[in-house]
């Protein structure tokens, strides 16, 4: 992906500062239903004076400023943000022309600030009503006519550093605003891609996670090339193995459990059947990434990813998965993270990037460098 120009990355400084120093902004945020019986709670310390909430687990939010959001450590509890520049409150399904009078709307409000993109997502992503994702591909379609070719046809191709007008539309209206990608923690409007696990082919759900880890890490890195050769602790059933396998990836995976049957015999896959305590890698080999999906005592599960991160090439990847015995109220896990977190920096891994994936239940995906 190109690199920010300076001049785009000014801009973007200057409207941060803006609206740190302005009156409080209406903010859309994400927060998973898994943790909705706490959503009160994030809400109060994001500093928001008042919520409505929207759509599946989306909710409006006027809060103070971009940093109480972005900033803070709760921020893992939020899926994806964004700020509320257009909201338009209706019933779009009862509504003649609204497709037309958006698009309008739209080009008026934001042509002249010249986004990289734009995309459109649904407030109801998993709903089984197709109506509003065929109404939020159809407003692409018409926006994309009105506006000139933008550079970024798809969220792939998304400089995460410049800013992308993200609208999302559901039966309470239309919400938009801009922002890069980086900033609200996902390419895709909500936060992530629908990723289907209804296929035949499918080990288990865990396989999901590290599609959507590996699509999120756009944001920070560039794609992990092919070829790369992952080491994976805790692989079975191997789910995880499988999507990497899929992405042309090289694994060498650890569990004291068999993997499933229908990956014997690929040879992209050196599988160890041991204790990841006992594992110890050969003599000069090394690995570019590790993956940690591991369950038990996260304190456990860590101090393995440090004991064979010595294995990895520098700069090398770690996406650790720190699985929370339970949730119920915002200190306990922000307390187990920044103990975790700890140990890591100890150890010289760079926490770089951490959030809650769409197939995360109890749990936080973070991503580690090694140093």
């Amino acid at each position: 992906m190109a690199a920010c120009t300076s001049a785009q990355e000014r801009r973007v400084r200057e409207r941060m500062s803006d609206n740190d120093r302005s009156a409080p902004t209406p903010w859309l945020v994400r927060i998973p239903e898994i943790f909705e019986a706490i959503a009160p709670e994030i809400t109060r310390r994001f500093g928001a004076e008042a919520g409505t909430r929207l759509g599946l687990d989306f909710y409006l939010l006027k809060s103070a400023a971009r940093t109480v959001i972005q900033g803070s450590e709760l921020a893992k509890f939020a899926r994806w943000n964004l700020p509320m520049e257009h909201t338009w409150p209706c019933n779009p399904r009862k509504m003649d022309g609204f497709i037309e009078k958006a698009a309008q709307t739209l080009l008026k409000k934001f042509g002249g600030r010249k986004p990289q993109g734009i995309f459109i997502g649904t407030l109801h992503p998993t709903s089984p009503d197709k109506h509003f994702r065929g109404l939020a591909s159809n407003l692409r379609g018409r926006v994309l006519q009105l506006f000139p070719k933008l550079p970024a046809g798809n969220v792939e191709e998304q400089n995460p550093g410049a800013e992308t007008l993200f609208c999302l539309v559901g039966r309470e209206g239309l919400f938009c605003g801009m922002q890069n990608p980086r900033a609200s923690n996902g390419l895709h409007p909500g936060g992530s891609k629908f990723i289907d696990q209804d296929s035949p082919d499918t080990i288990s759900r865990a396989g999901a996670k590290i599609a959507e880890a590996l699509h999120y890490l756009l944001l920070h890195r560039q794609p992990v090339p092919e070829g790369s050769h992952w080491l994976e602790l805790g692989a079975c059933p191997g789910g995880m193995t499988s999507e990497l396998l899929a992405r042309k990836q090289r694994v060498t995976a650890i569990d004291r459990a068999p993997l499933d049957k229908r990956l014997d015999g690929r040879p992209e896959l050196n599988f160890v059947l041991e204790d990841v305590a006992a594992f110890q890698p050969g003599k000069g080999v090394t690995y570019d990434a590790l993956l940690c999906d591991m369950n038990g005592p996260p304190e456990e599960s860590i101090e393995q990813v440090i004991r064979l991160s010595r294995s990895l090439k520098k700069g090398g990847l770690i996406v650790f998965t720190l699985k929370v015995p339970r949730i119920e109220d915002v200190d306990g896990p922000c307390s187990l993270f920044r103990r975790i977190a700890g140990m890591a920096a100890a150890a010289k891994l760079r926490l770089f990037a951490q959030t809650h994936l769409t197939y995360n239940r109890h749990e936080f995906t973070l991503f580690f460098e090694a140093g």
